[in-house]
């Protein structure tokens, strides 16, 4: 089939001109149109898909150490409420020590002293500190939690993690990437009291947390490359 494309040549063939396809004025507006639908969907669908709740059946609960007071006080609600055996405080070091010093001075530790402070049995309560700072926290984390499990002998087929808003999706992928088959990861997310999750491009803070955890779900989910967990 003859083609449809003109060439032609200058200057004893060192130069070519060809013809090409390109958009029009009703093709560039039809790209506009798409792009402004995809930006109004994801506008009111991220926050949502982020901050989802996806609870498993288990007797065993687990809190990110890190997070704020009000979703504290939500975990004590949700251990009482959800009839829970035992709550497992993760986190490695507290920042500005500039890295781990002991396990008293972590995430961990301090998410369990407030989880007891705030009224729950000490001995249901159980630190499960990591000595990693910096970067993928949260896999760190899992990694150590894991390691405590098969350490102490503690069989867990199923276990629900419990941290902030839009910070919940990620937890879940990286504390399944951890896990691998070993354990079925369920997740719950306490909103942020600080922005309207329907309207949170209206807030600065609701700004910063969605499109933060956007970018870093992202990394998690096509980037990040951990380490080969046990089948």
């Amino acid at each position: 089939m003859p083609s449809t494309e003109h060439k032609t040549r200058k200057c004893y063939g060192l130069f070519t001109r060809r013809e090409r396809w390109g958009l029009s004025r009703r093709g560039w507006l039809a790209g506009l149109g798409i792009f402004v639908v995809v930006g109004i969907l994801w506008l009111f669908n991220v926050q949502p898909f982020l901050a989802h709740t996806e609870r498993q059946d288990t007797k065993i609960l687990v809190v990110e150490g890190w997070i704020h007071e009000y979703a504290i006080r939500a975990a004590v609600v949700e251990f009482q409420t959800g009839h829970y055996d035992k709550v497992y405080s993760t986190g490695g070091p507290v920042a500005g020590n500039g890295g781990y010093l002991n396990d008293f001075n972590t995430a961990a530790s301090v998410g369990a002293e407030l989880l007891v402070q705030r009224g729950l049995p000490k001995a249901t309560v159980q630190m499960v500190p990591s000595h990693v700072s910096g970067r993928d926290r949260t896999y760190s984390s899992a990694l150590a939690l894991r390691e405590y499990f098969q350490t102490n002998g503690v069989t867990v087929t199923n276990f629900n993690v419990l941290t902030e808003d839009a910070h919940a999706r990620r937890t879940q992928l990286l504390f399944q990437k951890a896990f691998g088959h070993t354990a079925t990861v369920g997740v719950i997310a306490v909103p942020n009291t600080e922005y309207d999750p329907k309207h949170w491009w209206r807030y600065s803070e609701g700004v910063r947390e969605v499109l933060g955890e956007s970018i870093a779900y992202l990394y998690a989910k096509f980037l990040f490359r951990p380490a080969p967990t046990p089948n």
